[in-house]
C-alpha cells in the first residue's frame, strides 16, 4: 500500500492519482478516503492530480491510541503534503475533513496552498455555548458516543439514514449508498471514531478560519440533518476574507454521494476559476 509515516510512527494511507493542478481530499467521520472516490476520478478525467489519505485510525492507516485530535489531524495532513512534495494545492475538506482543513491552515499557513474547499464542514463551531449558543448541546454528542459504544455496527446503519437524508419523505437513496456508508464506518477504530467526535464537536476553528488567505468556497446543504447549515456554512464564510458559498436546497449531509454530479461541476468551476 501507498503510506507514509509520520513522526509518532503513525501510517497514514494515501491515494495519489493523475497529473496537474494538484487537489487534496480530507474525507468525513467516520469514513475514508473512499468516500472521495466520486470526485477524484471525476477531477483525474479533467485534468488534475488528486491525493486522499485515511485519517489515522479510519480505513487504512494505523488506528493509533493517541492524536486523535484537529492538531494530530491537521499534521497528518501536512505529513502527506510534505512527503508528496505537493504545492499550489486545493485542499478540499468534507465535514470533519473540513475542520481537517481548517486547523492545517491555522497551524501550518498556506504556502503550499492554492484554494480551499468547504463541504458540509463543521467549522466554526458545532458544540452550543455561551458564545455559541446556537450551536448542538453537548447530550446530541453523548447519545452519539453511547450509540458506537453500545451496538457501532447498527449505530452506524441507523447514522446513514440521516447522513444521505435516506429518512426524508421522497428521498432516492440506494441501498449501495448506505451499504458502502456502514462498510467505511466499520472499517474505522472504535478508539479513534470515539475520541474523534470529541475532536470534531468541541474545536473551536474561529481563529483558523481568520488565517484563510486564499481563494475559499463553502458549500453546504439546506438539510444538512448532522451539521446544519444554520451553524456551520454562512458562518465560516463571514471569518474568511472573500469566500464564496453555494447553498443546496433539500441536499443532505453526504451530498458528495446524493448529488455528485452538481457537487463535481461546482468544485471543478471552481478549482479552474
Amino acid at each position: 500500500m501507498s503510506t507514509i509515516t509520520t513522526k509518532d510512527g503513525t501510517e497514514i494511507y494515501y491515494k495519489d492519482w493523475g497529473e496537474g493542478p494538484v487537489v487534496t481530499f480530507s474525507h468525513g467521520w467516520p469514513l475514508s478516503a473512499d468516500a472521495w472516490d466520486g470526485q477524484m476520478l471525476f477531477l483525474v478525467q479533467n485534468g488534475f492530480r488528486v491525493v486522499a489519505h485515511d485519517r489515522r485510525g479510519h480505513g487504512r492507516s494505523s488506528q493509533t491510541s493517541a492524536g486523535n485530535n484537529m492538531d494530530g489531524y491537521a499534521d497528518d495532513l501536512a505529513a502527506v503534503i510534505e512527503a508528496l512534495d505537493l504545492t499550489g494545492a486545493s485542499l478540499v475538506g468534507h465535514s470533519t475533513g473540513g475542520g481537517e482543513v481548517a486547523r492545517y491552515i491555522g497551524r501550518h499557513g498556506t504556502g503550499r496552498v492554492a484554494k480551499a474547499v468547504l463541504i458540509s464542514a463543521v467549522p466554526p463551531l458545532m458544540l452550543q455555548t455561551k458564545a455559541n449558543p446556537e450551536g448542538l448541546p453537548k447530550s446530541v454528542f453523548d447519545e452519539l458516543r453511547a450509540g458506537l459504544f453500545k451496538d457501532r455496527s447498527q449505530f452506524y446503519k441507523d447514522l446513514a439514514l440521516m447522513f444521505y437524508g435516506a429518512n426524508r419523505s421522497g428521498a432516492k437513496v440506494s441501498q449501495g449508498i448506505l451499504d458502502q456508508f456502514w462498510l467505511w464506518s466499520m472499517q474505522s477504530g472504535v478508539k479513534n471514531a470515539y475520541d474523534s467526535i470529541e475532536a470534531f464537536s468541541e474545536t473551536d476553528f474561529t481563529e483558523d478560519l481568520k488565517k484563510f488567505d486564499i481563494p475559499t468556497l463553502v458549500m453546504h446543504g439546506e438539510d444538512d440533518q448532522i451539521v446544519p447549515v444554520k451553524d456551520s456554512g454562512p458562518k465560516s464564510a463571514q471569518l474568511i476574507p472573500g469566500s464564496q458559498e453555494i447553498y443546496y436546497p433539500g441536499a443532505p449531509h453526504g451530498m458528495t454521494a446524493t448529488l455528485q454530479d452538481k457537487v463535481n461541476e461546482d468544485l471543478l468551476a471552481f478549482l479552474k476559476s
